[in-house]
């Protein structure tokens, strides 16, 4: 396919773990009585299998769910706060199971301040918005500031701080949960009252579909996303400097001193951006390049290089799924490649994390323990007329896929 390039990581054992963001995947029918389980809650190599346990309650005692889907040797833990993916369980190489994204053992850790947005469903707006402020058909919104001068993922209580209503919509084949949220006009300052619902299924192949789709009633800007941070060596198994990581991006939007796109798009050849062949992520994290001083690391949006532009007009459903990022581990064996029909992909190396925050294995995180790779439209899209669109208009719907394949 155009804009793709083959994955440089293969080994001879192959277990997949795909997730797929986007419409036209929902898991349809009853829910199907749940497979027998063993203690922790794992699939013991039957069918798949959804349970859900209370997970404790928000300051204003709005109770919240944990809810487990299994199937096989795969197992993931979701939260109905903000739809966090909490845990996500896969064998290495050897056969080894081990949880590879972060996140906290209770509910406090992802509502107190500080919280990276571990695991979380990212909205109105994923990544930043210069000075809070876009304007729209004549109109000037103002958004509340969370980022210094800027609004970053859609502003305090955004939908990383919302408990989403949560629906079993499983069948005899699929595991699957379904999250909706009503966000009225004028939430978060945006316009328009936004309904989305997002669809996690896990399938009898290990098929993990993340499904966003969301409408409006009155024009708005709109770009979700999913925030894990990902460490293919296991949780709490220290910094992800020797993961290797390649993007199939020839330029990215360099940024301003508040990582705010300047507008530009530029060739990632000859600068420590290039990630286009496959690159440890340490190996030139600390070269003396403003961008990476801006971000004390990375924290950019890359450009991907697609064989459409992925642009939206109300809707990717249209726009072919491309290869744009391969994750690869040396010591686990583990590769993640990630494909989507986004034209962008944020990568964020975990520069923030500074030894406060305590994970769900017991240890504490510290820079670059983890990272994130967040499909999306740029940051900034609003005040950034040369950038693809993020407007959504009432009779359009939001639509986009990201598939997340896990190989050992």
């Amino acid at each position: 396919m155009p804009g793709q390039h083959p994955s440089p990581f293969r080994t001879a054992r192959h277990r997949t773990l795909v997730a797929v963001l986007g419409a036209g995947l929902l898991a349809g029918g009853l829910a199907s009585p749940a497979a027998a389980t063993d203690d922790d809650g794992r699939d013991d190599g039957g069918g798949p299998s959804t349970t859900v346990e209370p997970f404790g309650a928000t300051p204003d005692g709005t109770a919240v769910e944990r809810w487990t889907l299994s199937n096989g040797d795969t197992t993931m833990r979701v939260l109905t706060f903000g739809g966090v993916i909490q845990t996500l369980e896969v064998p290495d190489a050897d056969g080894q199971v081990e949880n590879v994204v972060l996140g906290y053992p209770d509910l406090e850790g992802y509502y107190t301040q500080g919280d990276p947005y571990f695991g979380a469903l990212i909205g109105r707006y994923g990544n930043r918005i210069a000075g809070g402020r876009f304007t729209l058909d004549g109109q000037t919104y103002q958004l509340p500031l969370n980022d210094g001068p800027n609004t970053l993922h859609g502003g305090p209580g955004g939908f990383s701080e919302r408990v989403w209503t949560a629906t079993d919509v499983s069948d005899a084949d699929v595991a699957a949960l379904q999250l909706q949220l009503v966000s009225e006009d004028g939430d978060q300052g945006f316009p328009g009252t936004l309904t989305t619902t997002v669809t996690y299924r896990l399938d009898a192949e290990s098929r993990l579909t993340v499904h966003y789709e969301a409408t409006t009633d009155a024009p708005t800007v709109v770009n979700l996303t999913q925030h894990t941070y990902w460490n293919l060596a296991g949780e709490g198994s220290g910094d992800v400097y020797d993961h290797e990581l390649q993007l199939n991006a020839s330029g990215f939007t360099p940024v301003d001193e508040t990582l705010i796109p300047t507008g530009e798009i530029a060739p990632v050849e000859g600068t420590p951006f290039d990630f286009r062949g496959p690159t440890p992520i340490g190996a030139r994290i600390r070269v003396a390049d403003q961008q990476l001083l801006y971000g004390q690391g990375y924290d950019h949006n890359w450009v991907l290089d697609r064989g459409d532009d992925g642009a939206r007009e109300g809707s990717d459903a249209e726009d072919a799924l491309e290869e744009a990022a391969v994750l690869h581990d040396p010591a686990s064996g583990r590769t993640l490649t990630i494909s989507t029909t986004e034209p962008g992909i944020q990568f964020y190396s975990g520069n923030f994390l500074n030894g406060t925050l305590v994970g769900t294995g017991g240890g504490v995180y510290r820079q670059g323990d983890g990272l994130a790779l967040e499909t999306q439209h740029f940051p900034d899209s609003p005040n950034q007329p040369d950038f693809p669109s993020t407007v959504l208009r009432p009779g359009e719907v939001y639509d986009s896929t990201t598939v997340f394949e896990l190989t050992s």
